[in-house]
């Protein structure tokens, strides 16, 4: 469907989509964040599927997992958001899949380091550093690492975006093409095969009627994921601020009357705010506690 705008690489079905359908690029990926690292050549995806009900599930994340040719298992994912709790979930995910490959009785020699690139398009720590590189390593001297069985790399893509100003670098192509897609003058003057065999993907994928229509359940799935994290917070606000006026009025009461019956006490667990602030009203003029709660 040509005239489409294109679709956004970073909402995770479409990221899930683009690196299964091509795991050469997820491979490319890979080595861009991993650079000082031998360069893989070959991947295997584990999990290439994608669910009718992770579509439409919240709080689902769309992650991609593969192994090299060496046993080497690498999770990966985008994520557009920050929730609570993401630090926890991610170790344990990462953890998880670690303890997952042995089966009982088997050699701990057999375990395949497990590695985590999570791109993130959201700023996550307030230093200005974009890229982080998490290890088991000895807190006194860092340079002492304990074992390769588990890394999480790190990518804040926004902070990140200025590595495009250093020319060559694989990565800085990467994340060039996950923050500016749709700018053509940049997308053009980017000549790494890969990134413009993603591109094509892209527009590809954009084109498909059936993805267009995934891609809209996502986002809506995602929305309403936001919508009701944003009701949840707003609640629990209003909880808070309820349960600190009945406080305050409580105080009053009990300065200007002394102990309250249990029935003014229950009265004023079930209040709502507008009920509390009649009575907040009323507690500096009335003269005996009935007149407070006065129908």
């Amino acid at each position: 469907m040509p005239g489409l705008p294109l679709l956004d690489p970073k909402l995770d079905l479409i990221f899930k989509r683009l690196f299964v359908d091509a795991p050469d690029l997820l491979a490319d990926l890979i080595n861009a964040v991993r650079s000082n690292e031998p360069p893989l050549v070959e991947l295997q995806i584990l999990n290439p599927q994608i669910a009718p009900e992770e579509l439409t599930g919240k709080f689902v994340v769309l992650d991609i997992l593969a192994r090299d040719l060496t046993g080497q298992v690498f999770n990966i994912e985008m994520q557009t958001c920050k929730h609570a709790g993401w630090s926890s979930r991610t170790v344990y995910y990462l953890a998880r899949t670690l303890g997952r490959q042995l089966q009982a009785g088997e050699s701990y020699a057999q375990v395949q380091p497990v590695i985590g690139i999570h791109l993130m398009d959201f700023d996550l720590f307030e230093e200005a550093q974009a890229c982080w590189v998490f290890e088991l390593r000895d807190g006194q001297r860092p340079a002492v690492r304990l074992d390769r069985s588990l890394q999480l790399h790190l990518i804040e893509l926004p902070k990140a975006d200025r590595l495009r100003s250093q020319a060559g670098s694989a990565l800085a192509d990467w994340i060039a093409y996950f923050r500016h897609w749709q700018e053509e003058a940049i997308m053009r003057g980017i000549d790494r095969p890969a990134i413009q065999k993603a591109r094509q993907h892209l527009e590809a994928l954009s084109g498909d009627e059936l993805v267009r229509y995934q891609a809209f359940v996502r986002e809506r799935a995602l929305h309403d994921e936001v919508t009701e994290k944003e009701e949840a917070e707003a609640r629990g606000e209003a909880k808070g601020r309820v349960a600190g006026e009945v406080n305050i009025l409580r105080r009053l009461l009990r300065a200007r009357f002394g102990p309250l019956p249990a029935a003014i006490e229950q009265r004023l667990q079930t209040a709502n705010e507008a009920e509390l602030t009649l009575w907040a009203d009323r507690v500096l003029f009335a003269e005996r506690l009935e007149q407070v709660f006065a129908d």
